[in-house]
């Protein structure tokens, strides 16, 4: 049965969308805010994460984190939320019957969160004690500096998570100016799916978000085009294996080559199949972890390529991993190879689809971010149509030595030895 949904606007401009799946027995219900941390400044950098703490950390009716926590596990929920470069999305998922306490809980937060400055000092340790274990996992910390790497010194190069120092500097009047700029109804959406009807969703809607008001979000700065000249980052650590990542810049949310780079992607370093999981592991042992991601946002995107491996074989997966860049650029992938591809990229959509919680999380972040919901075939018609031409081009298009950038991580890790090896 195809997946249907429907979406409405608000009197307020809160957006409203709902996916019904009559067999689920559960309802997911999200909250959706176009904020992250791209809107950042320097010393506000970490804001939107550590504000999705206390969000949770009480309201008017519900004074406490354990109130909240209590309301939805109560129920027989789980609730959670994660915040990204452009976006913060809060969301919980119940028994269907549950649908109102659901929503109301969300509403409740976002409209009277106390942000108590009592709670704000005690979750202040907690979000550092968060990005100091994000900084002791070298996987994690790659990331970070392979960000830097590709974007340096603007909002996209920072950790979203900001760092120790910026949230230590943080007052309940940034949080609260913060709120009032960007948690207004225009950048805002609330997504739902599951056992339930939209028009059950928007009446309950309408009354539970009533109080929410405030202008357009203002606009965020566009990012800064080229790779910065600083695009090898490396830290040397006593650990047992290196951690390395190269990146390159890559398309945005809306460019009409980004299907045909969903399948470049696959070709190169998505799943056991890949080119690069097939020759640095299998053919080669180099290395456990291989592989290849893409992150797209409003107006660029990046293609990530990580692996972990030893000291001694740095170099050598460096040099495999450009030489199957190369190949991409100057070879059309084969028939047999791309329709695998293809297949597998499409049997993946599908199959990331099959619960409420996916479904309501896929169309709040499209209408947020993109305006409007491409329907789940059209998505796949615009994959199956994929040609070996299209995949070459934008691999040219991407694979350039002007457009790489690197991280590592691990003992020995000699930035002068790694820009050497991107400029072969």
């Amino acid at each position: 049965m195809p997946v249907h949904w429907e979406t409405a606007t608000l009197e307020s401009g809160l957006r409203v969308v709902t996916t019904p799946v009559p067999t689920a027995q559960s309802v997911c219900v999200n909250v959706f805010v176009g904020v992250g941390s791209r809107a950042e400044q320097h010393r506000t950098n970490g804001i939107s994460h550590y504000l999705e703490h206390l969000m949770f950390k009480g309201t008017e009716r519900r004074p406490t984190a354990i109130a909240i926590a209590e309301a939805i596990e109560g129920a027989g929920g789980i609730l959670n939320a994660f915040t990204t470069q452009e976006m913060t999305c809060y969301w919980n998922q119940v028994p269907f019957d549950k649908l109102s306490l659901a929503m109301d809980v969300l509403a409740d937060m976002m409209r009277h969160s106390l942000i108590d400055q009592e709670e704000l000092n005690r979750e202040r340790s907690v979000v550092q004690q968060e990005i100091r274990r994000g900084y002791d996992n070298p996987a994690s910390h790659a990331a970070d500096l392979l960000a830097r790497a590709c974007f340096g010194d603007q909002p996209l190069g920072w950790p979203v998570v900001g760092t120790v120092d910026t949230v230590e500097s943080f007052t309940r009047d940034d949080f609260l100016q913060h709120i009032r700029t960007w948690y207004v109804p225009e950048n805002m959406v609330l997504s739902v799916a599951g056992k339930t009807t939209h028009r059950r969703v928007v009446a309950a809607g309408r009354k539970l978000f009533q109080g929410l008001a405030g202008h357009g979000p203002p606009s965020i700065e566009t990012v800064r085009d080229g790779i910065p000249p600083a695009n090898v980052v490396v830290e040397s650590r006593d650990i047992a294996q290196c951690n390395l990542g190269i990146a390159l810049r890559s398309l945005s949310r809306t460019d009409p080559e980004r299907y045909a780079e969903t399948i470049l992607n696959a070709v190169l370093g998505r799943g056991m199949s890949s080119r690069l999981f097939k020759e640095v592991r299998e053919k080669r042992g180099l290395a456990y972890s291989i592989g290849s991601a893409v992150a797209r946002y409003q107006d660029t995107g990046v293609m990530s390529i990580g692996a972990g491996v030893s000291p001694e074989h740095v170099a050598e997966t460096t040099r495999v991993v450009l030489e199957e860049l190369r190949k991409l650029v100057e070879e059309p992938v084969g028939g047999e190879e791309l329709t695998k591809a293809r297949d597998y990229t499409i049997g993946i959509f599908r199959l990331s689809l099959e619960t409420p919680m996916a479904l309501a999380q896929r169309t709040g972040e499209q209408l947020l971010m993109l305006g409007e919901i491409e329907p789940i075939e059209e998505t796949v018609a615009r994959l199956e149509a994929v040609t070996a031409a299209d995949v070459q081009r934008v691999a040219q298009r991407l694979f350039r030595n002007d457009n790489l950038s690197m991280s590592l991580v691990g003992p020995g890790a000699d930035e002068a030895q790694m820009r050497e090896l991107l400029a072969a």
